[in-house]
């Protein structure tokens, strides 16, 4: 079965296009104003109504407030919430209720003992996605091109299907899955030409790695 493959951070629609053309599962749209690929609602809602049918529609919060995750909702049609911050599992299970919605939560691993919260996390979140930790005073919660120790999620055993992040290129995606046995990778700055703009070619080149493993 090829490795699911999620690709963030999408601002264009020529992105999204490519996105889908090199096979793709899932589109991820962020709603993080700090961060390069932050779109506003309208503009959020515009790519996800062109998106075609089998991609699905990840929006991407970090700490959301309910005022902020509504504003989202009302307007942009998402399948999926991604939460990238300091969610609680209580918080975590409260927005999943609140949306109607399933919830990928992010695990920010860079040591053996971040791996416990997998645990936590994987009571109340659909899927898990495991990304490497920013560093100390880091500006952004993912994206930042960072990967981890692979070798932790070795012979791991999840409580939901996961998805691997931090780090990976078209050039290492395949040797990721090969360590971790990872089902599902997500790469945003790895397939990019600038911040917030993706490379088809690179997009191209990251799915059929990913496939290939």
């Amino acid at each position: 079965m090829n490795t699911a493959v999620k690709i963030c951070g999408l601002t264009r629609p020529q992105d999204v296009a490519a996105a889908a053309a090199a096979g793709a599962r899932y589109a991820g749209l962020v709603f993080f104003p700090r961060s390069p690929r932050n779109l506003d609602p309208s503009r959020a809602a515009a790519l996800a109504l062109d998106m075609p049918e089998g991609l699905a529609r990840v929006g991407l919060f970090v700490n959301p407030d309910d005022a902020a995750l509504d504003a989202v909702l009302e307007t942009v049609p998402l399948d999926i919430i991604q939460l990238h911050g300091q969610e609680t599992p209580a918080r975590v299970a409260e927005i999943r209720a609140r949306a109607g919605l399933p919830v990928m939560k992010a695990v920010g691993v860079a040591h053996p003992q971040d791996l416990a919260a997998l645990l936590d996390y994987g009571v109340v979140a659909d899927l898990l996605l495991i990304d490497a930790k920013p560093p100390p005073g880091a500006a952004l919660p993912g994206g930042n091109g960072l990967s981890f120790d692979w070798r932790l999620l070795a012979g791991r055993r999840m409580l939901k299907p996961w998805m691997l992040a931090g780090g990976l290129t078209p050039d290492n995606v395949a040797e990721a899955v090969r360590l971790t046995g990872a089902p599902g990778v997500d790469v945003s700055s790895g397939v990019e030409s600038a911040p917030g703009v993706k490379d088809p070619d690179l997009i191209r080149a990251f799915v059929a790695a990913a496939a290939a493993a």
